[in-house]
Formats: structure tokens, C-alpha cells, sequence
């Protein structure tokens, strides 16, 4: 699954005509680079939530073929319903095994066809990175390849792996943070992780995006 429902506040005056997913790296919208990884790790089947300008999006990807995937879409009211509602509404178009989801406003380096397979017992495996500059204070930890609260010392991606039912008290339809779910969690001992230490890009600001776009381009 990939989020792209978000209005993308910090990014406006550019997202007030155009969705933040669609905003272009090196002439290339930002979740068409998530595709075209998604497809060489041989993810086909993906999930598109949308909501802001969500008609553009449906209409550039279409049904994925361009790109060698299935796309489905799950629609969502104004304002969205934040990140766990929104994998929660999408749930009857996903896989009722663990499935991986993507937040559709970053731009990562990672073969996805790298991540573990979810452990049993987990409920979530998460893909962290070193603190950014605008994350200094951090949102987790890693120990022994387990995540956990403190002291936070890496940054969340958005690249994670989820089961279900995980999102079982989540009521379909309504808003619902991620955050609180995942430290439930995790103070259950059933989060894994990994540190990514690649190239990583939480995309949410004009001077992140033209800073991005630059440094692409450069290595093109």
C-alpha cells in the first residue's frame, strides 16, 4: 500500500493544485519511483489511498499497467482520516497477510525485495534511519533488531510491514493515528526493525523537494 491521502500543508503553494505524491523528482512523480522499486522487487498487487486532488492521481497511474503492477484505489473524505484510519479503510483491498506500506510523500533508496518476511509472534516490522536534521529529537529505538520507545534515536521512514490485526480496534472510516498502535506494540515486545542507512528523504517542503530534485539529477 501506498499513502498518498495527506493535503501536504508544508508543501503549498505546490500541493494546492497538485497532490503531494504526484510533486516530480527529476521529471518523475515522487510514487512513480515508488512503483517502478515496488515492480523490480516484484511487489505487483498495490493499494493507493488518496484523498487531496485524488482524481489526478488515479488518473496518471490508472490501473498501474504502465508500470508492470495492479493498482487499486480506496478513496477517502476531505481532510483523510490520518494513517492508520487510512490503511484500516483499505483493509477489504489488502491481503489478509502481512503486507507492506509505504508513505507516498518520501524518496528511499531500499530494494524492497530485501525486507524480512514477518515473524509470527510480530505485529509490525519497521524501516528506521538515522535523525534528520528537521527529526533531531527522533521517534524510536532499535535493540537487538526490536523496536522500541526510547531513547529515540532513529527516525521512522514510512516503509513498514504490517498484520492486520494490528489494526483490529480501528474502526473503518474514522481517523486513527499510527503512532499509539504501534507503541501498544511495541511495549508488547512485537515490533521488529531495521536501520536503513541509505539515501532517505522525508519530501515534506519545497526546499527538501528542490534539494532532491537537484541531487537526482546530478546522478542521473
Amino acid at each position: 500500500m501506498i499513502l498518498a491521502a495527506g493535503r501536504g500543508e508544508r508543501m503549498r503553494p505546490l500541493t494546492d493544485r497538485t497532490p503531494k505524491p504526484l510533486l516530480p523528482v527529476a521529471g518523475k512523480p515522487l510514487i512513480v519511483w515508488h512503483l517502478e522499486r515496488l515492480a523490480r522487487a516484484g511487489i505487483r498487487d498495490i493499494v493507493i489511498n488518496h484523498a487531496h486532488l485524488g482524481d489526478q492521481i488515479e488518473a496518471l497511474l490508472d490501473d498501474g499497467a504502465a508500470w508492470g503492477v495492479s493498482i487499486r484505489y480506496a478513496g477517502e473524505p476531505p481532510g483523510a482520516l490520518e494513517t492508520a484510519g487510512g490503511i484500516a479503510n483499505a483493509l477489504p483491498l489488502l491481503s489478509s497477510d502481512p503486507f507492506l506500506v509505504v508513505n507516498g510523500d518520501i524518496w528511499c533508496d531500499l530494494d524492497f525485495a530485501t525486507l524480512p518476511a514477518l515473524a509470527d509472534h510480530d505485529l509490525a516490522h519497521l524501516v528506521l534511519v538515522p535523525n534528520p536534521g528537521h527529526n533531531a529529537g527522533g521517534d524510536f529505538d532499535l535493540k537487538d533488531n526490536r523496536v522500541v520507545g526510547a531513547p529515540p534515536r532513529l527516525t521512522f521512514a514510512g516503509i513498514g510491514i504490517y498484520r492486520p490485526a494490528l489494526f483490529a480496534a480501528v474502526a473503518r472510516g474514522q481517523p486513527a493515528k499510527l503512532a499509539p498502535l504501534l507503541r501498544e506494540a511495541m511495549a508488547a515486545d512485537r515490533v521488529s526493525g531495521q536501520t536503513h542507512t541509505g539515501r532517505w528523504v522525508d519530501v515534506g517542503t519545497p526546499e527538501r523537494l528542490a534539494a532532491l530534485d537537484a541531487e537526482v539529477r546530478a546522478h542521473l
